[in-house]
């Protein structure tokens, strides 16, 4: 995952550079830590594995579906804004970063790596 992030965040022009190869290669500007639980509920477990498209994908990507829509749609105004005034607007920029770590929350929940069901916003965690 952290190496699909580091082509996602150059194929969106949200970071500068080539992306790292390498499970193990450090990036500066694109970073995904995850804090594995502890302890993992075995029904937990077998709830997310049979209904968690249903409880997790259907709401979380229908609301995702138009903000990725819209992301795009700002990504191709951000092209000719950057062509122009050399700056990619930091509002834009956010907003990419917050959809990213939405979809991201959402797909680690799903591969059984964290235990906490993910928000509906991509705001970082306190």
């Amino acid at each position: 995952m952290r190496w699909q992030l580091r082509v996602k965040t150059r194929l969106l022009h949200l970071a500068d550079g080539y992306p790292l190869f390498g499970l193990e290669a450090q990036d500066k500007a694109v970073q995904l830590e995850v804090a594995l639980p502890p302890q993992t509920s075995r029904l937990l477990t077998l709830v997310r594995l049979f209904f968690g498209g249903l409880y997790v994908g259907i709401p979380h990507y229908f609301i995702l579906f138009f903000r990725l829509l819209w992301g795009f749609i700002l990504s191709f105004l951000a092209f000719w804004s950057v062509l122009f005034t050399k700056r990619y607007p930091v509002g834009w920029h956010r907003f990419w970063v917050e959809t990213l770590r939405w979809h991201y929350c959402i797909r680690l929940y799903l591969s059984f790596m964290v235990d906490t069901y993910p928000p509906f916003n991509g705001k970082p965690e306190r």
